[in-house]
């Protein structure tokens, strides 16, 4: 008998046997669905997050500096940021006038809690931000309907905003909010412009804001706001150069004397990735603990079950020694039967993880993220693999068993 033929005997002697004892099958891969199901599920999370978070802040830009007072990532005490002084107006100047490694500069404003209304509709919590003209190449934005804001309209402090996509859909599902007039914190301006949609990352929504002049930010919201000064550096390349560049000026700029701490945070896209990059390691360790202890419950599921199938059937597999079944043969066949009903639960556990994902995916789309579940083939693959893997495995030492055993012993046995 030829290898091929030996492997289709096995493979159908196998199938013959699953069937015939479905019930303990289904139970015995109740350990590998689980853990092929969450390790399904947290690779598609962690890769449809990775995709989204890479569109959120690319709007950051990776060659862009922001010098504020408050760090983005710490975990220090928060008083510590809150009491140092305010950047202002003054500095940001002083500063634009001896940088020589900056493409562009710009300051900006911001409040987090604004609120929105239009008619008899109210948004609340709305990243409310001043900018200027130069802010639109810093920040990296695509103005999907009308204009950004205009050097005029600084200069006047005219009473106009741009929308995030999240807003202008809000207010204005069926219609161009561009000439319409809204309220922000209860005082009119007139829509010039609508962001292009931008998505929401680890519960931020960039869709959720607005952007006045930064004129009429200090006219209507703060008088003497804090600032954040916006810088784009030359190229990604000088980014470095121009971050001790901006680091020593604005030292010199707020009289910090030599060997004190800074008292201003120089923010980067690098510090949100990393944090990111750390969550996601963090997630992946988990769903991978809880799969490898699920799959290692179900192999040996899966291997007990196979020691009380080959004493079951010890008499059929003296049969087919003495019919002349080679231990190969013999091997074969128990390895394949513990693969099929593992590769079996793989398939339960991907279709049990397609639907989740997917609904995981349209709720968060339904919240305004440009988050996607979208289970990818690779992790399909790897997941029929991995539980294949687990029940050859697991299966070994029942089917070694199996094929070493004595024809006359087996034939005997009752």
């Amino acid at each position: 008998m030829t290898l091929r033929s030996e492997l289709g005997e096995s493979a159908r002697i196998a199938v013959a046997a699953i069937r015939a004892n479905k019930l303990r099958s289904g139970l015995t891969t109740l350990g590998v669905v689980i853990g092929i199901l969450t390790a399904t599920l947290v690779g598609t999370m962690i890769n449809g997050m990775g995709e989204a978070f890479t569109r959120s802040v690319s709007s950051l830009g990776s060659d862009v500096l922001f010098i504020g007072r408050f760090p983005w990532m710490s975990f220090e005490d928060y008083r510590i940021y809150r009491n140092r002084r305010d950047i202002t107006f003054a500095q940001y100047r002083e500063l634009e006038s001896r940088m020589t490694t900056s493409a562009v500069m710009a300051p900006q404003c911001e409040a987090f809690q604004a609120s929105v209304t239009y008619e008899r509709r109210r948004a609340k919590g709305v990243w409310l931000l001043g900018n200027t003209p130069e802010s639109l190449i810093i920040r990296g934005l695509t103005v999907a309907q009308g204009r950004w804001i205009s050097a005029s309209d600084v200069s006047s402090g005219r009473p106009v905003c741009v929308l995030g996509s999240y807003l202008a859909e809000s207010f204005f599902p069926n219609d161009n909010p561009v000439g319409k007039k809204v309220r922000i914190n209860d005082t009119p301006y007139e829509v010039v412009g609508v962001l292009d949609k931008m998505g929401s990352t680890l519960g931020w929504n960039q869709d959720n804001q607005a952007v006045i002049p930064i004129s009429r930010f200090q006219d209507d919201i703060q008088r003497r706001p804090d600032y954040v000064i916006t810088v784009k550096a030359l190229s990604p390349e000088t980014v470095s150069e121009t971050l001790e560049e901006a680091r020593s000026l604005f030292r010199s700029i707020r009289k910090i004397e030599p060997g004190r701490p800074d008292d201003f945070a120089i923010n980067q896209q690098e510090a949100i990735t990393k944090f990111f990059d750390g969550f996601k390691a963090v997630l992946g360790s988990f769903g991978f603990f809880v799969t490898g202890l699920s799959l290692f419950v179900g192999g040996i599921g899966i291997m007990n079950i196979l020691f009380v199938s080959v004493t079951e059937r010890t008499k059929e597999i003296g049969i087919r020694k003495a019919l002349g079944a080679k231990r190969r043969s013999i091997l074969m066949q128990f390895l394949m039967e513990a693969a099929g009903i593992t590769f079996l639960a793989g398939l339960i556990g991907v279709g049990i993880a397609w639907p989740i994902s997917w609904k995981i995916g349209e709720i968060a789309r339904a919240n305004g993220s440009v988050f996607e579940a979208r289970m990818s083939w690779w992790i399909v693959a790897l997941a029929l693999f991995v539980s294949a893997a687990t029940g050859m495995v697991a299966g070994f030492i029942p089917a070694w068993r199996a094929s070493r055993m004595n024809p006359v012993d087996a034939l005997r046995s009752e």
